[in-house]
């Protein structure tokens, strides 16, 4: 094994409690940024401050930035809402309902919007959990058009996340999530949870129906991996697949193996990413959000004491913001984590 493959095995089989001392338990763990690496240095400051933004949200998910608009979108799935926040006018609610109109609570556990896209036309490509489908809203008129709700004449579970390529292509993720009873929901028409590819002209083709809950979803900067979660306890890992020149998956293996972070019993779990044009990685783990190199080795850890769901790139490439469980976190990187 190299000698980064024994330092990854020592931080993440001792699952970052023992690693590191004192990981995040409680509310009582102010946002911080731990060290992991000296890789780190090139990415964040670790005594960079860490901006609380937004703050009541039942669960915040899904955040993407409007390059167009300088303004910062996220869903808050149980609530049924899409927020906005910008420097102006700080946070202000900007659709209702994002999901499912009147759901049935004793059917529908996340009614609301979950994952959050902008495309090369500006629409806005949500993954709605609790209308069960791929949706584009028009973000002038917010006008829905459903890009894809059935998989073979089946509906979908929860459309979960979504990440669009630079041909269009939309790969997105459906576990049952948004479903009271999960796998168990008498309204889960397929018998899998999968991940699949929308061609740019509709095309949809299943990617994986092996794993047990597909959550977040990212593709390389070259887009010849893609990465996704698997957000079970009992199967708790970052998967990549090698991907043809069509976007078809030829190999899998796992990338990141979050067992031990999870038995540590770090809140959160392997949930939303995001992957910079450099390709370093931003990872939802068990503790918060991980920096790691493309070869998976962790740098560093974003905690707060709480889950950390997803994160997004804004402003000017240069700052990462955080949906971490009921708020909105800000800080500023090195880097730049937009891609051309």
């Amino acid at each position: 094994m190299t000698q980064a493959g024994l330092r990854r095995r020592e931080l993440l089989g001792l699952g970052l409690a023992l690693a590191i001392p004192g990981i995040a338990r409680a509310a009582e763990v102010t946002p911080r940024i731990r060290k992991l690496a000296p890789g780190l240095d090139r990415i964040l400051d670790p005594a960079t401050p860490i901006e609380t933004i937004a703050t009541g949200i039942q669960w915040a998910e899904g955040p993407v930035w409007s390059k167009k608009g300088d303004y910062l979108l996220f869903s808050d799935p149980p609530a049924n809402v899409i927020r906005r926040w910008c420097r102006k006018y700080g946070l202000v609610e900007f659709m209702r309902p994002s999901g499912l109109a009147n759901p049935d609570p004793a059917t529908i556990r996340e009614p609301g919007s979950n994952g959050l896209a902008i495309d090369a036309k500006g629409r806005l490509i949500v993954a709605d959990s609790g209308s069960r489908a791929l949706v584009a809203v028009d973000l002038p008129g917010k006008t829905r058009t459903i890009l894809a709700d059935r998989y073979q004449g089946k509906h979908f579970n929860s459309v979960n996340d979504v990440h669009i390529t630079r041909s269009r292509a939309i790969y997105f993720t459906d576990p049952p999530y948004g479903l009271v009873g999960g796998d168990d929901s008498p309204l889960k028409e397929l018998p899998h949870n999968g991940v699949y590819r929308r061609a740019p002209d509709g095309t949809l083709a299943l990617i994986d129906a092996s794993l047990t809950r597909p959550n977040g979803v990212a593709l390389s900067p070259d887009e010849k991996r893609l990465f996704v979660a698997n957000s079970d306890k009992e199967t708790p890992h970052i998967v990549v697949y090698d991907l043809d020149k069509s976007g078809m998956p030829t190999g899998r293996q796992i990338w990141l193996d979050c067992t031990e972070m999870a038995r540590s019993g770090a809140p959160g779990s392997q949930d939303g990413m995001k992957i910079a044009a450099d390709g370093t990685h931003f990872n939802s783990v068990p503790g918060g959000m991980m920096v790691l190199t493309p070869d998976a080795e962790p740098l560093g850890l974003i905690e707060t004491g709480a889950p950390i769901a997803n994160c997004a790139f804004g402003e000017d490439g240069r700052t990462l913001f955080l949906t971490a469980n009921d708020r909105i976190l800000r800080l500023r990187m090195k880097i730049n984590g937009w891609r051309a």
